[in-house]
């Protein structure tokens, strides 16, 4: 018989090290198992068919507990199991936190030629945030340098910075302020905001997770998220495109954006 899973991050991390332990329903312990470097285990235990309880733990994360059914095979694959950081779903103090461009990215992917993806990212960027006691008043506010792009590639990173798309001389800047927080569960909201790109000021939502809250080596406390969000191009006067003969555009019109984020907890100016 094989048990196998996956441990991993909310924000998708393989946890190595973690202990995954398989006890009956009386609780009696039948099989333990350590995660390998990826965060995979793979046992080989003999257990009847039937339910069991799997326990995962890990240092500095909170356990969890879930249910497997061995089946008449032998197998039982628990899956993917994500573990929050300790005490991961408490919330930040109210007050004001500063992004952390060091430790924070924010990146954009694009299609290309219909078959495989363009990967960027921003290199000069900042923002603040603003808990609130009430924590669906509080505010955000980001600034990211249009010509700041980085795709890895001069030239295509040129013709990005150019009128055909951001159009980084004349607009300088891209802007995103927060007009609303909507609850999506214990851990995430949906980020209402508007975003000014291309001098265009569109409503975008963001998809945002909080992914942990604690202490930094250098005494400060640190907050964590991960928010996504798709655009797309022509909502914001982005329309270059190349067709190739074949008739698929050499850019795909929808942008996906991924922001990893550090805010450290501090003073910074009021949100205007």
């Amino acid at each position: 018989m094989a048990l196998t899973a996956r441990i991993r991050t909310r924000d998708g991390w393989a946890v190595p090290h973690a202990v995954v332990t398989v006890t009956d329903m009386t609780g009696t312990q039948i099989a333990r198992a350590e995660t390998d470097p990826d965060g995979n285990v793979t046992e080989d235990t003999h257990l009847t068919p039937g339910p069991y309880t799997v326990i995962v733990t890990a240092v500095g994360y909170a356990p969890t507990a879930s249910t497997a059914l061995v089946t008449a095979s032998g197998r039982a694959d628990v899956g993917q199991v994500v573990l929050g950081r300790q005490a991961g779903v408490e919330l930040p103090p109210p007050g004001p936190w500063t992004i952390d461009p060091a430790h924070s990215s924010v990146a954009a992917v694009a299609q290309h030629l219909g078959i495989s993806s363009v990967h960027g990212r921003f290199t000069d960027f900042g923002g603040r945030i603003e808990i609130a006691a009430d924590v669906e008043k509080s505010r955000v506010k980001a600034v990211i340098r249009a010509a700041s792009i980085d795709t890895g590639n001069g030239t295509r990173d040129d013709h990005l910075r150019s009128p055909d798309f951001l159009d980084a001389e004349r607009h300088p800047e891209i802007t995103y302020r927060s007009t609303g927080l909507t609850p999506a569960g214990t851990d995430r909201w949906t980020v209402h905001g508007d975003l000014s790109l291309h001098g265009v000021v569109r409503p975008v939502d963001l998809t945002l997770i909080h992914l942990g809250t604690g202490p930094d080596p250098w005494g400060g406390t640190r907050a964590a998220y991960r928010a996504t969000a798709q655009l797309r191009r022509e909502d914001f006067a982005m329309n270059y495109n190349q067709v190739l003969q074949a008739g698929i555009a050499a850019i795909g019109t929808t942008l996906k954006v991924e922001l990893d984020i550090q805010a450290v907890q501090g003073e910074s100016l009021p949100l205007p």
